[in-house]
């Protein structure tokens, strides 16, 4: 016996979900398992460090993107996008070194958001 679901039900459904809602943060509230400071305007995690690598590379450049792109998507799945910002994170390390692949990088930072 399968559910039946009406058709206008659906076509609520498919009519609330087309509309443009904002979405003021996706934190998934985790950050509060670590000790947070204000350093500059921003609310940083004090001593709790991300890493990101980025496998081999063809270039530098390319590698140390590819690093930060895994260390922001890592942190995004656990704190959520506004603690994934590379450019807002603080105590920021990065190493390369060349490969017989290519690059590779790894970087580490404190998330702040």
């Amino acid at each position: 016996m399968g559910l039946k679901v009406p058709l206008a039900l659906i076509a609520a459904v498919v009519a609330i979900s087309s509309f443009s809602v904002p979405v003021w943060s996706d934190s998934t509230g985790f950050a509060g398992m670590h000790d947070l400071r204000r350093e500059r305007g921003r609310l940083c995690m004090s001593d709790h460090w991300h890493y990101g690598t980025s496998g081999s590379q063809k270039s530098k450049s390319k590698a140390r993107r590819a690093a930060i792109r895994s260390w922001a998507s890592f942190t995004a799945m656990e704190y959520g996008s506004d603690w994934a910002r590379w450019g807002r994170a603080k105590s920021k390390k990065a190493s390369c070194s060349r490969s017989s692949g290519g690059w590779d990088c790894s970087v580490e930072a404190r998330p702040c958001r």
